[in-house]
């Protein structure tokens, strides 16, 4: 949580608003899912504990490799790690290394490279093609429970919101209701990953269920070039209510600050 620390020393010398926040990998009857926590107290030592998932990303790399490997694809193992400066290295991280030497341009890549169909936004493109949940050179991962991530957050002041549930349930949509029922409050509706049925659904589903709504672009500089921060497609017709939760966050923020 260091960052967190150093984003609000910041925040505090130059008068921005902040609100401390993280996003928790954990899984729900065996799927993954990004869990939000807003307004966290981010000093406490209850978070020690995700160092641990990082431990275990870490250790999953050479699978990650082996995977790639076996796909056709050509992995300098030594210059991603480099590459990640001691970081877990991610699947972006390895498309980026790997579109930035030519010795690792196999015909697998093409799609990834300049001019080729996902190239658009390359490094989250093939992260999603290879290594999310289900696809070739995905290696699973042991997240720490959805309900005791919900708990994580709520024992440390925080106000648990579901993240982008349209990626992770596509085709099982319902199943944020159920996520609400199990301790979340609210819903990331408004995002660049929901369609716009998608986005319909949850606004109804969390309206049925008085739930918070957010939004969020999922801005995560190069790795997603054609999103920009705070940018994505919303409902106007809901700003009052997205205003509402922003507002009692910061006044959680500004306490934790």
């Amino acid at each position: 949580m260091r960052c967190v620390g150093e984003a609000a020393r910041l925040a505090r010398e130059r008068g921005i608003g902040f609100v401390p926040g993280i996003e928790i990998d954990c899984n729900y009857r065996g799927t993954d899912l990004h869990l939000l926590g807003y307004g966290i107290d981010w000093r406490s030592a209850d978070f020690a504990r995700l160092e641990e998932v990082a431990a275990k990303v870490m250790a999953s790399f050479g699978a990650m490799v082996d995977n790639l490997l076996k796909l056709g694809f050509r992995v300098d193992a030594g210059a991603v790690l480099a590459a990640a400066d001691g970081k877990p290295p991610t699947g972006e991280l390895i498309a980026e290394v790997m579109l930035s030497d030519a010795n690792c341009h196999t015909p697998p890549l093409r799609p990834y490279m300049e001019g080729g169909e996902r190239s658009d936004m390359p490094y989250i493109n093939f992260y999603l093609d290879y290594f999310a949940q289900g696809r070739p050179a995905f290696v699973p991962v042991e997240y720490m429970d959805y309900r005791d991530a919900v708990e994580l957050v709520r024992d440390n002041g925080g106000v648990p919101v579901v993240a982008h549930p349209g990626l992770n349930f596509r085709g099982r949509e319902e199943t944020a209701g159920r996520l609400l029922d199990r301790g979340a409050a609210g819903l990331e509706v408004f995002n660049n990953y929901h369609t716009p049925e998608q986005a319909v659904y949850f606004t109804s589903l969390a309206l049925s269920k008085g739930a918070s709504m957010t939004c969020g672009s999922d801005f995560h500089g190069k790795t997603k070039p054609r999103i920009a921060v705070g940018r994505f497609p919303s409902d106007s017709r809901f700003d009052g209510r997205l205003s509402d939760f922003v507002n009692h966050i910061h006044v959680i923020g500004r306490q934790g600050v």
